[in-house]
């Protein structure tokens, strides 16, 4: 089965939306290295109910409405990538992890370098949140979309701590208007 895509704009630049069958696979960024995420022959959506719901569960999120997807995955890449990915997804809505948290959460607290890995190949972007993934420090650290993309996304969902929740208000009201 090959896979099928479409582009959408968003306040993040152009996403790639990809789906398998009858489920996500990847949500690429406009600038996004061309093998950083691997997958098959593709070709041009042609009206996905998959991509479609994407799409509108996107809007949802980036419009305010929405802290969590409801969307069928399917992640491809090496079984601890998936272990990886799948922690990313228990992460809540406007909370952040660091790479040893996940390190710890499946088991494995001395491959933080590896985890930093899988994070930074997750096929999923935004759906599985690792730009909610941060240096154990705080600070904000590599994202495949760019480090302005990652800070928009923890602004979107009230994660930056240091920004008064006006702030985050006002923002959200400018990103808003821009999808």
């Amino acid at each position: 089965m090959t896979f099928t895509y479409r582009f959408i704009d968003s306040p993040v630049g152009q996403l790639k939306l990809i789906a398998k069958g009858s489920a996500l696979a990847a949500i690429l960024w406009e600038n996004d290295r061309p093998n950083r995420v691997l997958l098959g022959a593709m070709s041009e959506d042609r009206g996905s109910h998959i991509l479609e719901q994407t799409e509108q569960q996107l809007a949802e999120y980036f419009a305010g409405a929405r802290d969590r997807f409801d969307l069928p995955l399917d992640f491809h890449g090496t079984p601890f990538q998936k272990k990886v990915w799948e922690a990313l997804l228990t992460i809540p809505f406007g909370q952040t992890r660091s790479y040893l948290d996940i390190a710890i959460q499946i088991g494995n607290p001395t491959a933080v370098r590896a985890v930093g890995a899988a994070n930074g190949k997750n096929p999923i972007s935004i759906v599985a949140p690792c730009h909610r993934v941060i240096g154990s420090s705080g600070a904000l650290t590599g994202f495949a979309g760019g480090l302005a993309a990652k800070q928009l996304l923890l602004t979107l969902e009230g994660g930056m701590p240091t920004l008064s929740k006006k702030t985050r208000q006002t923002g959200l009201s400018a990103q808003a208007s821009l999808f």
